[in-house]
């Protein structure tokens, strides 16, 4: 990380050897490590000063410290730079990528949070979403099998512990990622597509001032595969 101190350097310039070292330790950690830290084991976390610094450090490249479970932290875009982005047209996954990865979140996620199964905001299902769930009649085998690889690889999904019925995948790690705006925009999305005349489906289109009748629900809506394999939900999600 020394090409970046130079940048950094203004914002470490007046801290304790000490101090510095324990600032970069967390910066390093939240930026790089595969799931979110342990505020307990970092005393630049642990410290709301020191933590001030991560979060400066994180601005200047265009990310931003994510609370996740209210006792360990993580980094993700910022709010202004992920509407940037997307705004530009960026987007890492491709459209089966996507479509993969929305089903999973949509039968792990949305449609449990739809049926009250599952509350709270957290991307953490007990539900994992099975290979039969992921078959649709617009994605072959063969991309299935390398989109779950690439999103496996990627952090964004992962393996159940039960494989008693075969594999099966819920949400990975790097959706903890995501601020708190824009995991609620994805569940929002994800929760109008899975279930769309839902109670919690009116309640988000009430807040949003979209209020749509279930008979036009019922008629306008595609299915949650239609919309997963024309990688329609989910736009945005950088």
């Amino acid at each position: 990380m020394s090409e970046q101190h130079v940048l950094f350097d203004p914002l470490l310039q007046d801290l304790s050897d000490r101090a510095r070292d324990e600032v970069l330790a967390a910066f390093s950690a939240v930026q790089y490590a595969a799931h979110p830290v342990a505020e307990v084991q970092l005393p630049g976390l642990r410290d709301v000063t020191l933590r001030r610094h991560v979060a400066r450090m994180l601005k200047l490249i265009g990310r931003t410290l994510v609370h996740v479970d209210g006792t360990h932290w993580t980094s993700g875009y910022a709010d202004d730079i992920a509407a940037t982005l997307t705004a530009q047209g960026w987007q890492p996954l491709s459209v089966v990528d996507r479509a993969v990865l929305i089903l999973v979140l949509i039968h792990s996620v949305a449609i449990p949070r739809s049926e009250g199964i599952l509350t709270g905001d957290s991307w953490r299902s007990a539900r994992p979403t099975t290979v039969d769930e992921l078959r649709t009649t617009r994605i072959s085998s063969e991309e299935r099998r390398l989109a779950l690889q690439r999103l496996r690889a990627a952090g964004l999904i992962q393996l159940s512990g039960d494989h008693s019925g075969g594999p099966s995948y819920i949400p990975g790690p790097q959706l903890q990622r995501l601020t708190p705006a824009a995991r609620r925009r994805l569940q929002d999305q994800l929760i109008l597509a899975a279930a769309p005349a839902s109670p919690i489906a009116e309640a988000i289109r009430a807040r949003n001032g979209t209020w749509t009748k279930p008979a036009d629900v019922a008629t306008s809506s595609t299915t949650p595969t239609e919309h997963a394999a024309d990688g329609r939900t989910g736009e945005g999600m950088a």
